[in-house]
């Protein structure tokens, strides 16, 4: 199922031995259009410190009671790497992040994640999957191969807002954006064409876009206005089924990207 951002926004971050805070944002891969972190806002118990919670470590969802359960402890939390939210992420703050939860690193990699596409697929007891002369061994590697690399990391609210120009002009703004529960994959951006055509949201695929330009706060698709006019409209992520989906990408004349998905599980 997918869930728009906003709903996400606030939910509850449980450890294995109590919670640690609520979800205030996230960083998403702009290569892949994936989740990578939570930005965890700790509250009064770290003195309201931020702090970067990925989506491998999830156990189990309670969207009844908002709440995502992850595999660490909230020891682990008070002693991960600290990270200024505020500020770009860096290649090294990632290596040092990951390195020092055990987890592997996603980046080179054709899929969404390092074993295909799901993050909870490793199978890594947390802290456990190296010892820790091969975890330094690894990240003292990693850190020189990628010192100078950009890790693409980019906050989900920042692109709220940011202006959608299709071929042969603009279209409306981006309001929000629909995530894949499983995979954490951002399948599509809303986008809200009310100064052009009242009333109206439709839904734009990453795949379908040609760049984003971050300084001038806009993104270009591959598409052409009249085309994203009598696109189906998008009323809510409830409603939003797999008919609808197909009804979506069949107006676009694209192939849908589960079937995209399938083929690439199959290829294994």
């Amino acid at each position: 199922m997918l869930r728009s951002m906003q709903d996400l926004e606030d939910y509850t971050i449980g450890a294995t031995d109590g919670d640690v805070g609520e979800v205030k944002d996230f960083y998403f891969d702009d290569e892949t259009w994936v989740i990578r972190y939570f930005i965890v806002d700790t509250g009064a118990w770290l003195s309201s410190r931020k702090v970067l919670i990925s989506p491998i470590s999830i156990l189990s969802h309670d969207w009844v009671f908002h709440r995502l359960n992850v595999a660490i402890t909230k020891e682990q939390v008070k002693n991960s790497p600290d990270i200024d939210v505020d500020k770009p992420v860096s290649r090294q703050h990632e290596i040092q992040y990951l390195g020092y939860y055990g987890y592997p690193y996603y980046w080179g990699l054709a899929g969404m994640w390092s074993t295909g596409m799901y993050p909870g697929g490793f199978g890594l007891p947390i802290g456990q999957a190296q010892d820790e002369q091969t975890r330094e061994e690894r990240a003292k590697a990693e850190r020189a191969r990628h010192q100078d690399e950009d890790p693409h990391l980019r906050s989900c609210k920042a692109i709220i807002g940011y202006h959608i120009k299709a071929i042969d002009g603009e279209v409306g703004h981006v309001e929000s954006l629909l995530i894949d529960e499983d995979t954490w994959a951002i399948q599509y951006l809303v986008v809200n064409t009310s100064n052009w055509w009242l009333g109206h949201k439709v839904l734009i695929a990453p795949e379908w876009i040609d760049a984003v330009r971050w300084l001038d706060k806009t993104v270009s698709v591959d598409l052409e206005c009249e085309s994203i006019k009598t696109s189906p409209l998008y009323a809510s992520s409830e409603q939003l089924n797999r008919e609808r989906e197909s009804s979506l990408y069949n107006h676009y004349g694209r192939a849908g990207y589960w079937l995209i998905e399938t083929e690439i599980e199959n290829e294994k």
